[in-house]
């Protein structure tokens, strides 16, 4: 089950889209795993701006949605499409949160509740600590594919161009592997955002669903702290991993 017919009006309609079997980061990439990309060369510095957001295992923000194409390129991966991000969000039961159907709370993601951003924990360095920050990867409960911070922490980008809802989009969006406007390529003319997805310790419980959807520029121009994961099909994980293409089948596909 793919979006929403009661919440976000660009998440309309409600439908089941169907997807070839992959598989997911269980963590948002962390700044260290960026740093060694860039250091062997394969990925292009991200900076990122706020005080407090480097530590070694913090997901990896600031970065445009190129930088997060490009390191997944170099593990032999790719962005997820917007429909496999949320089918690994909500699970085989098509649930509205990675948990269930509880909304939000600080026991279960990394969001501003009442106490303030990020769950009430301050910036450790920097002006304006109560903007808070985000948290190492992993630190809530992971949803039933075992996937970690799929609400909240750090907004995710998605590989797919942005449409003011399903049903704008059309056909693209529905059926077998929908990538998106212009089936993802390159150049979508009309088309000039991509998508966050997830929410973030900046805001609040109603943004950590599975379903809601956030356009952005993929230069990330204006600046934003927006994270990301990888994904590999049964073909990508087979090169990755010797003898998982006999284990799963994949070589029947």
């Amino acid at each position: 089950m793919r979006g929403t017919d009661d919440g976000d009006k660009n998440a309309r309609p409600a439908e089941t889209v169907w997807l070839q079997t992959f598989y997911m980061d269980q963590l948002e990439v962390t700044v260290a795993q960026y740093d060694a990309c860039v250091k062997a060369g394969k990925c292009k510095p991200a900076k990122t701006n706020y005080s407090d957001f480097s530590r070694p295992r913090q997901p990896k923000v600031g970065l445009s949605w190129y930088h997060a194409r490009d390191y997944c390129a170099a593990q032999g991966k790719h962005m997820p499409t917007e429909a496999e991000w949320e089918k690994a969000a909500r699970g085989s039961d098509g649930r509205p949160y990675p948990w269930g159907d509880e909304p939000a709370t600080c026991a279960r993601a990394v969001i501003k509740d009442s106490r303030g951003r990020s769950c009430g924990v301050k910036k450790a360095s920097g002006g304006r600590p109560e903007t808070g920050r985000t948290f190492e990867v992993g630190s809530r409960p992971p949803n039933p594919y075992g996937l970690y911070d799929m609400a909240g922490n750090a907004w995710e980008w998605v590989a797919d161009w942005y449409a003011p809802s399903y049903a704008r989009c059309g056909a693209a969006c529905r059926g077998v592997d929908p990538r998106g406007p212009c089936d993802g390529r390159a150049k979508c003319p009309g088309h000039d955002m991509k998508i966050v997805r997830g929410g973030s310790w900046y805001w609040g419980a109603e943004r950590a669903t599975c379903y809601h959807r956030r356009p952005h520029y993929p230069a990330n121009r204006p600046y934003h702290h927006y994270g990301f994961r990888c994904a590999a099909s049964l073909e990508q994980a087979a090169r990755l991993r010797p003898g998982s293409a006999a284990e799963s089948g994949a070589g029947h596909r």
